[in-house]
């Protein structure tokens, strides 16, 4: 029966976590506060659909291989407590309220729904071309802050290369924790023939190089919190991220079985303390940074 407690579970909903922090973080840094609740509202109906939308179709191109682990195995479409038919469905209605929520919050949001739905819906296909797909999934992620931004600024004009450097960041937090998790499939992958980096290097070197890109969202972050001056609770907040990337990896010491763990209970903090951080300092981001003036 396609419930929709059965519905919500295949998209993990609950994850949106990940992704709406960020895109509030460019909608908050946009309007120097908060937003119109107009544009906070498409903003939330669109980030949810764009990730619903994304994750059912992963669903959909992923069955056969979900079939054959023993991870995934137990997976709506694979099981059959959801047909098919429907998931199509639902993918369609989760497209049509992206675009439409984007063209409502203004129509260049919604010319370029069109092309970030191809970035959302084609990261799925990127495990079978190059074990690089893990900063597929990253770009597609950083699509919320920027189209955030987007949508409350109405225009290119200002101070654009704050969500960009915000994006950035999320790219390579994203990248980070998504080779962290593919660690758990190595051996799967492997025989499938699908390419990922820790199957093509093995779990000792996904592990550096996951390190290597949270410090570069580390790095992209703070040159945002300096380009905007933002003040003290911005730093505090992204210390607490700091600290939080760290865990990760230490908890990772304990073996791979931990990385449900880490994905699921450490990781999905990160855009919470980012956001909150980043809030409690917009009062101090200074004019010439909002206009976009050196």
């Amino acid at each position: 029966m396609n419930s929709l407690s059965t519905t919500l579970r295949m998209v993990k909903f609950e994850h949106s976590v990940f992704a709406l922090p960020f895109a509030l973080a460019g909608a908050w840094m946009a309007a120097h506060g908060l937003p119109p609740w107009q544009d906070l509202l498409g903003i939330v109906v669109a980030a949810v659909a764009a990730r619903n939308a994304a994750m059912v179709y992963n669903r959909i191109a992923d069955r056969d291989i979900d079939a054959s682990n023993p991870r995934t195995a137990d997976r709506e479409l694979v099981t059959g407590s959801l047909s098919l038919g429907f998931a199509r469905l639902f993918l369609l209605v989760n497209m049509a309220l992206f675009v439409g929520a984007s063209f409502w919050l203004a129509p260049i949001c919604g010319w370029l729904s069109l092309p970030v739905l191809l970035i959302l819906l084609g990261y799925s296909q990127l495990k079978r071309f190059s074990w690089l797909c893990h900063l597929g999934l990253g770009f597609a992620l950083a699509c919320a802050p920027l189209g955030a931004w987007l949508a409350v600024n109405k225009s290119f004009d200002g101070a654009w290369y704050l969500p960009l450097g915000l994006g950035l960041g999320v790219i390579a937090w994203v990248a980070g924790f998504d080779l962290l998790y593919s660690m758990q499939d190595i051996e799967h992958d492997r025989s499938q023939g699908l390419l990922s980096l820790p199957a093509r290097f093995g779990a000792a070197r996904a592990q550096q190089v996951s390190a290597l890109v949270f410090a570069l969202a580390l790095g992209s972050w703070a040159w945002v919190g300096w380009r905007a001056d933002l003040q003290t609770s911005y730093w505090v907040g992204l210390g607490l991220v700091a600290a939080l990337l760290f865990l990760e990896h230490w908890l990772l010491r304990g073996g791979r079985e931990r990385i449900p763990l880490v994905f699921f209970r450490v990781n999905a903090w990160v855009g919470v303390v980012f956001f909150l951080g980043l809030c409690g300092s917009l009062p101090d981001l200074s004019e010439a940074a909002i206009l976009g003036q050196p």
